[in-house]
């Protein structure tokens, strides 16, 4: 595989199991061309073009130093120069792949927030709330990632020669369908029942031996789960707190999400709203293996580093 063909996999691995299904994703992606066309041409010429066609701008090639077929990628969840040097002492390694977002990945993380709104809507919540909580979210994110130092990993990529790309969102939103088939298939009645049903998934079970396993943060053990929405997953990062008692008041008694601010939790415990944090790792692994799989049926050989606990599924 070439590496733009790795990187049109993991779109198309995106879209396929988006909350928004592909009818959603194309109009989102149809908005984007409208407001594009709509640009005077000065501002034609700063407008990221890949919007056009990826949904997931969390999700990019970073640097091609050399376009060859590619037998062995070194992966982790962050990558940063140390690891892009350790790719430099093995043997073979042809892409060096992230699961989180550097460079202009990181820079665009907010507009991949807006799906938020869509699986907020999904679960009950009016869209017009969940649109406006989601935007106040977006430009908060906007804001926290602009003092970062965007280049420097994808600066050490160029100098040292290594072929660097990452997929977040795609693999985000692999997990949460693996999570949402599997809770509604099992229907756990009680919150020890869904961490229990979680603890049975590898990835999950491995965070839960090195203490990062799945926890109520909100919720006792024997409290009933309700509805549960797996709203915490997909859609770049955390939601707005201010959503908790949304979900709540749209008749969900349980969220599942990889991680939870102090201010979530606050305003779930209020909500009367059970949180169930899956593990923010683990959950990484989880939908960057399901992506991984692909790649191995296709005869690529993967190195695991920096967090990455691969779990093959074929």
């Amino acid at each position: 595989m070439k590496i733009q063909e790795i990187y049109d996999l993991a779109i198309k691995m995106g879209i396929e199991s988006d909350f928004r299904g592909k009818e959603g994703v194309e109009k989102f992606l149809a908005r984007k061309k409208k407001k594009y066309e709509s640009l005077p041409e000065k501002s034609k010429e700063e407008f990221d073009k890949e919007a056009l066609s990826n949904p997931y701008l969390d999700t990019r090639i970073y640097n091609i130093a050399e376009d060859r077929d590619i037998n062995k990628i070194l992966v982790g969840i962050d990558i940063d120069t140390s690891e892009l040097l350790l790719s430099k002492q093995l043997e073979g390694i042809d892409l060096v792949m992230a699961h989180h977002p550097t460079g202009k990945g990181l820079s665009n993380l907010a507009d991949v927030v807006e799906m938020q709104a869509d699986v907020y809507s999904h679960y009950g919540v009016p869209v017009n709330i969940a649109e406006a909580l989601t935007f106040v979210r977006m430009g908060e994110v906007a804001r926290s990632v602009s003092t970062s130092n965007h280049e420097k990993t994808v600066d050490a990529a160029r100098i040292l020669g290594i072929n660097f790309m990452n997929v977040h969102g795609p693999a985000d939103n692999l997990a949460a369908k693996f999570l949402k088939d599997l809770i509604e298939n099992k229907n756990p009645e009680r919150v020890e029942d869904l961490i229990n049903l979680l603890k049975d998934v590898p990835e999950y079970k491995h965070g839960s031996i090195l203490g990062s396993g799945p926890k109520a943060y909100t919720g006792k053990p024997d409290s009933r789960c309700g509805r549960i929405a797996i709203s915490e997953v997909a859609g770049g990062t955390g939601t707005s707190a201010k959503l908790m008692g949304e979900v709540a008041r749209a008749g969900v008694g349980t969220v599942v999400g990889m991680h939870v601010s102090e201010e979530h939790r606050k305003e779930a415990e209020a909500a009367h709203l059970n949180i169930v944090i899956a593990g923010h790792i683990s959950s990484d692994s989880l939908g960057m293996n399901l992506f991984l799989d692909e790649l191995e049926k296709r005869g690529v050989e993967i190195v695991c580093s920096s967090g990455l606990n691969r779990v093959k599924r074929f």
